[in-house]
């Protein structure tokens, strides 16, 4: 199996379709078995991405927020049991020990859920919160949490917030630098810092844009309509917010392997999964049949074949990361992307790709809706599909009207955030449609409409 022909061919094959824009790497034993770069790193399409240009990591950032509290549990400067209410007697969520910030069974409920506290404090105090607007925000909100500590296990990044500034009031020092001292420079990784590109400017003269699709142009983040988000939150720190190429991260994976920044005995208790107070598994995702819990800062499974495997997603608008590693198998892979993608299904099928080859499998070929659409269909009951529908409780993605327009059925919907898209729908099977920038695949029926696993009847 040829792998690096198999992956350039998948990366150019997704890139021309309108999916992947970004860079990757894959190794075996330290060997890098196949790397590239397809895209451009501005809005405008004249910087194209080169390999070792600067990505924003978003999620993936994680590893690193939980390398800094393994090195201040080695410190004795805090046990993965101290409750944080001991460091943070303020806020309003007793019970909760660094353990369950850690591996998300904390239930303290994700800054995500109320954006517009960020927004209107930076828009009426004329600056971007730093971490210390976490604990404001936990104070002043007093957000329900999801659950009792340790009854089960809901990704909150406000937990990795405070466990940043953790690290900062212990350790005396800003994170970006602990970071920077402790974890990157014994790295080697000399292309990676932690710091804040929307609220203080562009450090790097390489660095990937975050582009995101609107309107039926690419943009940069900050000039969306999104730009109160992306640059609200851009003062936190320990969820988000360190910036690397694909080398580093190699890098990165070496340095753990080595045990240069943290011992194999310390990563082993990272890359444990969570428990419930049930004394369950605490079940992070489901990947081909394997079971994946988190640990400190890593997604952790079990490959029949390969072992152990650690890995973690990152998304923000415009950014999608992906780092795994195989424990057992000595193998990485990395993917870094700046750019929302024009065709979901190329993206979709680019990544899937990217880890099957990385677990020794063909890749399946990818398919674009229009690759999938029926070609010439019978369009004698589309008018029968037009009109109104009832909205289900409890969706985050509803779909609100179908109507024709230049003989090609269109829908309205609306998101979990509330905003309002409009788009095509391409036939795909007997009263069957999908559409281009997602996985939606809806079914009409008798005076109703069939989508995930809902029922919508026709007003």
């Amino acid at each position: 199996m040829d792998k690096n022909t198999i992956l350039q061919n998948l990366a150019r094959e997704s890139h021309e379709k309108g999916g992947f824009n970004g860079a990757w790497l894959y190794a075996e034993n330290g060997e890098i078995v196949s790397k590239g770069a397809f895209g451009f790193r501005d809005p405008e399409n004249t910087l194209p991405i080169k390999e070792d240009t600067i990505f924003q990591l978003a999620s993936v950032s994680k590893t690193f927020t939980s390398a800094a509290v393994m090195l201040l549990i080695r410190q004795n400067l805090l046990s993965p049991e101290d409750e944080i209410t001991k460091f943070f007697p303020e806020i309003p969520y007793p019970g909760v020990t660094v353990r369950h910030l850690l591996n998300h069974t904390s239930g303290i409920p994700d800054y995500f859920d109320d954006a517009d506290w960020f927004i209107k404090s930076w828009k009426e105090e004329k600056r971007v919160p730093g971490n210390d607007g976490i604990l404001r925000f936990l104070c002043e909100t007093k957000a329900k949490p999801y659950f009792a500590p340790g009854e089960g296990l809901h990704y909150s990044n406000t937990g990795y917030n405070l466990l940043a500034l953790l690290v900062e009031r212990l350790s005396g020092v800003p994170y970006e630098e602990f970071l920077q001292k402790n974890i990157f420079e014994p790295a080697g990784m000399t292309s990676t810092r932690c710091c804040h590109i929307r609220r203080d400017g562009i450090p790097f003269e390489n660095y990937a844009q975050a582009t995101v699709f609107e309107d039926g142009k690419y943009v940069a983040d900050v000039d969306s309509v999104i730009d109160g988000v992306v640059t609200a939150f851009d003062g936190l720190n320990g969820d988000d917010y360190v910036y690397t190429n694909i080398f580093d991260m190699l890098k990165w994976d070496r340095a753990l392997r080595e045990g240069k920044v943290l011992t194999l005995e310390e990563q082993k208790l990272m890359y444990t999964p969570g428990k419930l107070l049930s004394g369950e598994d605490a079940v992070y995702d489901e990947y081909k049949g394997m079971t994946i819990g988190y640990g400190f800062g890593w997604g952790t499974g079990r490959d029949k074949e390969l072992g152990l495997i650690v890995s973690h997603s990152g998304g923000m608008p415009g950014v999608a990361t992906w780092f795994e590693r195989f424990i057992d198998a000595d193998r990485v892979l990395v993917l870094l992307i700046n750019r929302d993608s024009e065709e979901y299904r190329a993206l979709a099928g680019f990544w899937n790709g990217m880890q099957m080859i990385a677990r020794d499998q063909e890749p399946e070929s990818i398919r674009t809706i229009e690759d999938l659409a029926i070609k010439d269909p019978d369009k004698s009951e589309w008018e029968s599909f037009c009109g109104k529908y009832e909205h289900p409780e409890d969706a985050e993605f509803i779909i609100d009207e179908v109507w024709m327009q230049d003989g090609e059925l269109y829908a309205r919907a609306f998101d979990e955030d509330g905003d309002e898209l409009s788009f095509r729908l391409y036939p795909i099977g007997e009263n069957e449609f999908g559409r281009k920038r997602g996985m939606l695949r809806l079914t009409f029926g008798e005076g109703c409409l069939k989508f995930d696993d809902f029922t919508c009847k026709k007003l």
